[in-house]
């Protein structure tokens, strides 16, 4: 059960740093299914600027916790906000088809992502540079099962959870995040009180993007170790986190619970020993059948508060207005 519990955490980051990114991009009224490509690119963009610094080094034990960590951070938030901006550009200035987008950009980002590890990115130190920025912030001692469970992650898993926290407080607490929840819920309105529209809707999709990129670097760097063979995986991951943004209501900090809650299923189903082959897949179903059961519930209920951006998906036309 522990070792789901701590494996669950930790898978949980990739799903929980996607579905924060795609929240945020949500609440701007834009519905961006490349979050699984962006998530891809940013991998690749954090692999490269850490192979860069890595391999600048005589060795790889010689690499700075600190530099290493903000180099793969910067290198994956920075290709996960280009992949953002390549979908802002597309949708909000030329109000092409979001659903159409966000899929080409998906295929793009996956094969992005394999072109820049196979062409550019020496991995030969990787497997050194992942157990530099997984390192655990209580070293090697041993605080039993509530070490393992709370303490025993790296710095990323932290970052995870603080972006999360910032991000509800931000939509529920700040002038920025009520003027974007007006934007996503009626532009035309939030346009007509003086909101620029435009700029708030780029600066979430980028924000989101470059959020969810860093959970591409996160799952090569930390949960895997450094290893890499395709985009497949990562893009998988992707669909689960949008997923999670139904199951979550659009709640950055429900989905910090929601994330570790798929994680362990996601855990338990690839782990689990003595079951039948059918029931593993069942067990790997079960994340989605969830969603739907609350998408379900909620539109029953017809809360308010538990629905998606009323402009979600739809272009702004502002001559229309």
């Amino acid at each position: 059960m522990l070792v789901v519990i701590v494996g669950g955490i930790s898978i949980g980051v990739v799903f929980l740093l996607g579905c924060v990114g795609e929240i945020l991009t949500e609440k701007s009224g834009h519905l961006n299914l490349g979050i699984p490509g962006i998530m891809c690119m940013g991998a690749a963009g954090g692999c490269y600027t850490t192979s860069l610094y890595i391999n600048s080094l005589p060795t790889a034990d010689s690499a700075s916790w600190l530099v290493l960590v903000l180099v793969a951070v910067l290198g994956a938030t920075i290709t996960g906000a280009l992949g953002g901006l390549i979908y802002a550009v597309l949708t909000v200035s030329l109000r092409a088809n979001q659903n159409v987008t966000g899929l080409a950009l998906t295929t793009f980002g996956a094969g992005f992502a394999q072109f820049v590890m196979d062409t550019y990115v020496d991995r030969t130190r990787f497997s050194a540079a992942s157990k530099i920025i997984r390192y655990s912030i209580i070293g090697n001692a041993d605080w039993g099962w509530f070490g393992k469970i709370f303490l025993g992650h790296g710095i990323l898993v932290y970052l995870a959870i603080a972006i999360a926290v910032t991000s509800a407080i931000v939509l529920k607490r700040t002038r920025v995040g009520l003027n974007l929840r007006a934007v996503g819920e009626n532009p035309a309105t939030a346009d007509a009180t003086g909101i620029n529209v435009t700029a708030y809707k780029y600066g979430a999709i980028l924000t989101g993007s470059a959020i969810a990129g860093l959970g591409g670097v996160f799952y090569i760097l930390d949960y895997i170790g450094g290893s890499w063979e395709n985009a497949s995986t990562i893009e998988g991951l992707g669909w689960l986190a949008i997923a999670l943004v139904i199951f979550t209501l659009w709640k950055p900090d429900l989905s910090i619970l929601g994330s570790f809650l798929f994680g362990m299923l996601y855990i338990a189903s690839s782990g689990i020993t003595g079951v039948s082959f059918n029931v593993m897949k069942l067990l790997k179903l079960l994340p989605y059948v969830v969603t739907v059961i609350v998408l379900i519930v909620t539109s029953i209920l017809d809360s308010k508060e538990n629905q998606p951006p009323a402009s979600l998906g739809l272009n702004y036309f502002r001559e229309e207005r």
